[in-house]
């Protein structure tokens, strides 16, 4: 409903239980439901006595719970009514579920007025946490659960480094690469012929160096016919030989040792022809080098006639006799 003039405001209104005069007496104790009221001062009350309504601190004065009239009562006069207006301005404590988000004004809840503990999971939407919300962290870094499952950082690795797994109960980390894979391939060839028995083949050789040829790698070394590796893994070692045969054969071999010391052959393969003809044979044998200090690999040829007969073609220019060395993964 409408009003005239200013709205009336809210307070806790009571009327004071009936008050009996009694004659020559000028304080009167209020109660409500026969317990003592206290207002809050003269001017939150409307008293009527005798159906005249009285001047607060004037007609009369209030202290505690005890109302005083300027002059005594006497018998014949009625105390129509005391009505306590309570504090008008003071809306008092709301009711549980009264207020509403309407109530609130914008910006009003803040940050000291809410508990850490208040904020859980509930309170954050889905997708409500931008990066921009997030802590600033290490150019980089990662985020994972450690073994506790709480948040923890995977720390920068190095460049080409891969992030990797050590499986449940370790937390991941960035790792250099495993060398796996061909990381070498070099091929030496033989520059001069050879036609009688020769262990191993310690002269006459080279690494291919045409203009179009290379190599993966450091690459092999040399010395007095025998061949070291230039790191550990699994090799893959070829002796290929092209020559002439007439009417006799020959044996090439591949020798391998473990200590630097006592060699084994490990692969053969014998050639022959009864006309002289050209004549290929090949031999290759896979190598585990766990010790480049002992692991070595030499090449010898067996059964030559020491003559025309049987002949090893060597070059400096073409590939006709080679050793070559591809490494296939890791030991």
């Amino acid at each position: 409903m409408a009003y005239i003039g200013r709205q009336p405001q809210i307070g806790n209104f009571q009327i004071c239980d009936a008050i009996s005069t009694v004659n020559n007496q000028a304080a009167y104790t209020m109660q409500v439901s026969s317990v003592n009221v206290i207002p809050e001062t003269a001017n939150h009350m409307i008293v009527s006595l005798n159906g005249v309504i009285q001047k607060p601190n004037s007609s009369y004065t209030v202290a505690g719970a005890v109302i005083t009239f300027s002059s005594a009562l006497v018998t014949g006069d009625v105390i129509n009514f005391i009505q306590i207006l309570g504090s008008v301005l003071d809306l008092g404590v709301p009711s549980d579920d009264t207020v509403t988000a309407a109530k609130l004004s914008s910006n009003a809840v803040t940050t000291v007025k809410i508990l850490d503990s208040n904020i859980t999971t509930g309170k954050v939407a889905n997708d409500a946490i931008t990066l921009a919300k997030m802590a600033t962290g290490t150019d980089g870094n990662l985020i994972t659960y450690d073994t506790n499952g709480n948040p923890a950082a995977v720390s920068t690795g190095s460049s080409g480094q891969i992030l990797t797994s050590a499986g449940a109960g370790a937390v991941p980390s960035f790792q250099t690469a495993s060398s796996g894979g061909i990381t070498q391939v070099d091929l030496f060839r033989l520059t001069s012929d050879i036609n009688s028995n020769t262990d191993p083949i310690s002269s006459n050789l080279e690494r291919a160096d045409d203009a179009s040829s290379g190599r993966i790698g450091t690459g092999m070394s040399v010395s007095s016919g025998t061949f070291t590796f230039p790191e550990t893994g699994i090799y893959e070692c070829t002796f290929f030989v092209n020559g002439t045969c007439n009417s006799q054969n020959y044996n090439i071999i591949i020798k391998v040792t473990q200590n630097n010391s006592s060699y084994d052959a490990v692969a053969s393969t014998s050639t022959a022809m009864q006309e002289n003809r050209d004549v290929n044979g090949v031999a290759t044998c896979i190598v585990d080098v766990t010790n480049v200090s002992n692991d070595k690999v030499r090449f010898s040829c067996s059964s030559m006639s020491g003559g025309s007969d049987t002949v090893i073609r060597g070059d400096t220019a073409l590939n006709h006799t080679y050793f070559r060395f591809v490494r296939l993964g890791d030991t």
